[in-house]
């Protein structure tokens, strides 16, 4: 079997194994918006790449296949620039932060296990409560219960807020403080967990901002190029845990799947991709639990003689 090295997370691993991950990712990317990271640190995991290293470098293969999804949703005017650029400000504060946790996280020797926590807690939150609301919306579209009323009322704080500026593609007049502040979260969980953060940003952009499903795609998707490129950098620079030989194999399979995927997501509706997202999320995290909590399938023990 052929088995490449890689130089920095110090191991070999079949390249077309590896490429194959990033096709699957970059599907993903072009079919919901988001970076994939998600599914791709965890399948690493599975392959015995380093946490830190996986982590490190997803953020560069998501960087890669956004950029090619975000091509094809630029074609179709599925891009809020505006709102783009907003959220990676956030993301750019939110990032540095996060490469400082997980510096600290490492030096304590506690990076692996916070890592696999932090997925866990994310994504099972995320992902089931993008289910329910997906399942209902769905239900409606069928016709097997009622839409909810639709009630004039007091917008709230949020829309009480301060600095409200006009996205046109969008179609939202609100303050800039959400975009931001949602950026800066998102940025943080891109160099904690080596996430694009799409996860939680699509089903945010959606609820709490307000977008249409499709523009909060290709929105998404402009924004994790600049936070993910960011992380990269700084993950390079302050810890080292960036494999370039990975990176370049999991590039490669990126590219073309966010191609793809960009493609497929035409003929599906928003509800089904809110659907479909939900449960691979949840998936995901089941498995995360399973593996801290089951008693590993092989133990080892020190022992002095003599």
């Amino acid at each position: 079997m052929l088995e490449l090295y890689l130089p920095v997370a110090q191991m070999s691993v079949n390249p077309f194994l590896i490429i194959g991950f990033g096709v699957v990712i970059g599907i993903m990317s072009g079919l919901f918006g988001v970076g994939g990271g998600f599914l791709l640190t965890p399948l690493l995991f599975m392959v015995g790449i380093p946490p830190s290293i996986a982590v490190g470098t997803s953020a560069n293969q998501i960087m890669a296949a956004s950029i090619s999804g975000v091509l094809a949703h630029l074609k179709e005017g599925n891009v809020d620039l505006r709102m783009g650029a907003v959220l990676t400000v956030g993301g750019f504060v939110g990032s540095a932060v996060g490469v400082t946790v997980l510096k600290v996280l490492i030096a304590l020797g506690q990076v692996d296990v916070a890592i696999k926590l932090f997925y866990v807690f994310f994504l099972g939150i995320v992902g089931l409560l993008m289910f329910i609301e997906s399942l209902r919306a769905y239900a409606v579209f069928l016709g097997w219960v009622k839409p909810p009323k639709r009630e004039r009322k007091n917008h709230g704080w949020i829309h009480g807020l301060p600095f409200r500026i006009r996205f046109p593609v969008s179609g939202r007049y609100i303050s800039v403080l959400l975009p931001l502040s949602l950026g800066c979260g998102i940025g943080m969980l891109t160099a904690l967990m080596g996430v694009g953060g799409g996860f939680v940003m699509v089903p945010a952009m959606i609820y709490l901002l307000g977008m249409p499903t499709l523009v909060v795609v290709g929105t998404s998707l402009f924004q994790i190029i600049f936070v993910t490129a960011n992380v990269t950098f700084l993950q390079a620079y302050a810890n080292q845990s960036v494999d370039v030989m990975l990176s370049v194999l999991l590039i490669i399979g990126g590219v073309v799947g966010a191609q793809v995927g960009a493609r497929v997501g035409k003929a599906m509706r928003g509800d089904q991709l809110r659907i479909l997202l939900a449960m691979i999320v949840l998936a995901v995290a089941i498995k995360i639990f399973f593996e801290l909590v089951l008693t590993p399938g092989s133990l080892y023990s020190l022992e002095l003689k003599g």
